[in-house]
């Protein structure tokens, strides 16, 4: 039989490690990567069967790198191993497409159940997480409203936070400075916020840094 094959994403070289150790008894492991932009490029280039992800990554987030793979393969599952415990993360990852939501406290077991559950159709979240937030999914504009901005905002923002300069970031996202100058303003505008430092402390409180 087929073995199921699995990508990792996480920013932290213990995490991915540790990951690795617990599954690769059962599943076949086709890589391991440790920002959002670089999991994107895997996902397209490997195409596997599972996919599991955090959201606190460099260059781009696991909400918006889930939104983009989504996009790209549909049948892709999804399972988010991840700090944070807040609703709003919760909604957006659903929203993006998420089939799985598992906080990165949980033991072996949880994290064995939750991605034999998600590879059987189901979805599969730490208990107490969210409160009545899975019953809430099905409405995707409060979900997608709840991290006020679009995802080249966060994009941008997050690079930004990260302390990349405005040729940096626009290399990265192959935009011109003046298109990446134009954003920082319009964030800030949006925000309510008038200095860089500022941008940061926002981008370190919604966990995007």
């Amino acid at each position: 039989m087929k073995r199921t094959r699995v990508l990792l994403a996480d920013d932290h070289a213990l995490m991915l490690d540790g990951i690795r150790n617990v599954l690769k008894t059962r599943y076949t492991i086709a890589g391991a990567v440790e920002d959002g932009k670089a999991l994107v490029d895997a996902a397209i280039r490997l195409k596997p069967d599972l996919i599991i992800l955090d959201i606190t990554m460099p260059v781009l987030n696991g909400i918006d790198a889930a939104r983009e793979i989504r996009h790209h393969l549909p049948e892709v599952k999804l399972l988010f191993v991840t700090m944070h415990t807040r609703p709003t993360y919760l909604q957006a990852a659903l929203e993006a497409g998420a089939n799985g939501y598992v906080v990165k406290s949980s033991g072996r077991k949880e994290i064995l159940d939750a991605v034999a559950k998600v590879l059987d159709g189901k979805l599969h979240i730490t208990p107490g997480i969210g409160g009545d937030g899975v019953n809430r999914v099905a409405d995707s504009a409060q979900a997608a409203a709840s991290l006020r901005l679009s995802p080249r905002e966060r994009q941008i923002l997050q690079l930004v936070a990260e302390g990349k300069s405005r040729k940096e970031v626009a290399h990265a996202l192959d935009i011109s400075e003046k298109t990446v100058a134009f954003h920082r303003n319009n964030l800030k505008h949006k925000l309510g916020l008038t200095t860089t430092a500022q941008l940061t402390r926002y981008a370190l409180d919604e966990g995007l840094v």
